[in-house]
């Protein structure tokens, strides 16, 4: 989907995505001390409003105008006096991402789903923007979840299992701290299902 797409959807509706942030994002950045922050595709800004309100100081991008003026909206009304700590900006996550190389402590890529070529520039660009010792977390659709899971796209060109986001990374100055498949529960009309999420982790080396 293209932004003008993305614009459209988001305009249709209320709310796209969850107020909550992602649990495997909560579950990892939770413990961690704040720093400074890049969510990159932050869509209407679920998870980055979640971490400023932990102390995080956050540059949260996606190229939907629709989604980012939202998330400037749901960051006044839920951050108050602490607005400041996120900046909303309209962005392509496949370009380097806004502050310039090794600017943050994390970058956040929470179901980007992209085409080969374009997730491997998005996954270097949080690599590269990332300051050594600092991480980039990627939760993402797994291709697993095509034939073992529920809902999610169904084009398997823009899924990717752990092995596939490693491989990504080769040659990449980075070490894996966590990597594998995750189940997460999807209440339905007909009951609970099971979504196979990719719950990968990197810290940047040097």
């Amino acid at each position: 989907m293209d932004a003008k797409a993305w614009d459209e959807r988001y305009a249709a509706h209320d709310l796209v995505w969850s107020v909550e942030p992602n649990r495997f994002v909560a579950e990892i950045i939770g413990p961690l001390t704040p720093g400074h922050a890049v969510d990159l595709a932050a869509g209407e800004g679920r998870n980055a409003i979640w971490m400023a309100e932990r102390g995080w100081t956050v540059v949260a991008t996606d190229y939907s105008a629709v989604a980012v003026d939202r998330m400037r909206s749901l960051a006044a009304e839920r951050l108050g006096d602490a607005v400041e700590r996120l900046t909303p900006l309209v962005a392509d996550a496949t370009q380097h991402a806004a502050g310039g190389p090794a600017a943050y402590d994390l970058a956040l890529l929470s179901y980007l789903q992209l085409p080969p070529d374009e997730w491997r520039q998005a996954l270097r660009a949080a690599v590269e923007a990332v300051r050594p010792g600092g991480r980039v977390v990627v939760v993402g659709h797994a291709g697993r979840n095509l034939a073992e899971g529920w809902g999610g796209p169904s084009d398997r060109s823009v899924l990717y299992d752990p092995d596939e986001v490693l491989d990504a990374v080769e040659g990449l100055p980075v070490s894996v701290e966590q990597s594998g498949i995750r189940e997460r529960p999807v209440p339905t009309d007909e009951g609970e299902r099971v979504a196979l999420d990719t719950v990968v982790v990197l810290r940047r080396d040097g």
